[in-house]
């Protein structure tokens, strides 16, 4: 993957003005940025995404902000502006009010390139071998709930078990590959169960790939479902389980939970404590920024 984007930033590298005195840092985040950008450019265009002739600011600039904003800056957009303009990538970004604007409207379309990039991530990283699990993102303090401006119901209200505590906001449901790369997402409110969250994803998984979980995902309907599109869910099972696994599957299963424990462990490190949003959509698409700009910046490690 590096290879090729490298090659496109060499062809593309005239479209950037880059400062010549830069800190390591500094010429580390400019890499990436050009990187970031190809690539989603590059899914624009498989898109057949169409833009106005003279728009000075282009969709791409504006995704691309939005990563990196998730990538150094803890989300905020304003200094994400100011760094794509103090080094020259993107002269011409828009303000933050004008870039906040555009991006709520861009909302459905940047949850499809992110969709579409995820299935790029799927074919560039070949695996047969899937992790399934999530963690919760709380919107404000249990204290504050019946003030939260941005969602209002009781469904938000979930519990999380590995910290014994309740919470107020999303679930996020991810599949990673054995490296701890996601792969797809999705979104519910905190009070549903995680089978909600396995049911609401494509999984356009390789045929022959296996599907590590824990014991929360287990629902045996669902695995034969899945069985006949040449995907294998194995779940660890309760004591009081129907169908029992055989010693050895159960081994590989706990293999796998202590990779996501340390997988998501991670991606849980990498969201800020608060992500500051006035509307659920700004919300929605911060949490996406998010996890995607520790998807490619895992990526650009490999």
């Amino acid at each position: 993957m590096l290879f090729i984007i490298c090659n496109k930033i060499r062809s593309q590298s005239s479209t950037f003005v880059l400062s010549t005195h830069k800190s390591r840092r500094t010429d580390s985040m400019v890499t990436k940025t050009i990187a970031i950008y190809v690539f989603l450019d590059d899914i624009f265009k498989s898109m057949g995404h169409k833009e106005p002739i003279n728009r000075k600011t282009s969709d791409s600039e504006i995704a691309t902000t939005l990563l990196i904003a998730a990538l150094y800056f803890g989300g905020n957009i304003e200094k994400a502006i100011s760094f794509v303009r103090s080094t020259g990538l993107m002269p011409a970004m828009l303000s933050t009010s004008r870039f906040n604007r555009r991006m709520h409207r861009m909302g459905e379309f940047l949850s499809e390139l992110f969709f579409q990039g995820g299935h790029a991530l799927k074919e560039l990283t070949i695996s047969d071998t899937y992790i399934i699990d999530s963690f919760p993102v709380p919107l404000c303090h249990n204290i504050r709930i019946s003030r939260s401006r941005i969602v209002q119901g009781g469904e938000y209200r979930g519990y999380c078990a590995s910290k014994r505590s309740w919470f107020y906001g999303y679930k996020v449901h991810i599949v990673v590959t054995k490296e701890g790369i996601p792969v797809e997402y999705t979104f519910t409110p905190g009070s549903y169960h995680d089978m909600q969250g396995l049911r609401g994803m494509p999984l356009n998984l390789p045929e022959g790939s296996t599907l590590y979980a824990d014991a929360a995902y287990t629902d045996y309907t669902t695995e034969d479902m899945l069985s006949d599109d040449g995907i294998r869910l194995l779940a660890a099972r309760k004591a009081n389980s129907k169908r029992p696994h055989e010693p050895w599957v159960e081994y590989l299963i706990s293999i796998s939970r202590k990779r996501i424990e340390v997988s998501f462990s991670d991606i849980a490190k990498y969201l800020p404590k608060t992500i500051h949003a006035v509307t659920e959509k700004g919300f929605l698409i911060k949490l996406i920024a998010f996890i995607w700009g520790y998807t490619l910046d895992r990526m650009l490690k490999l």
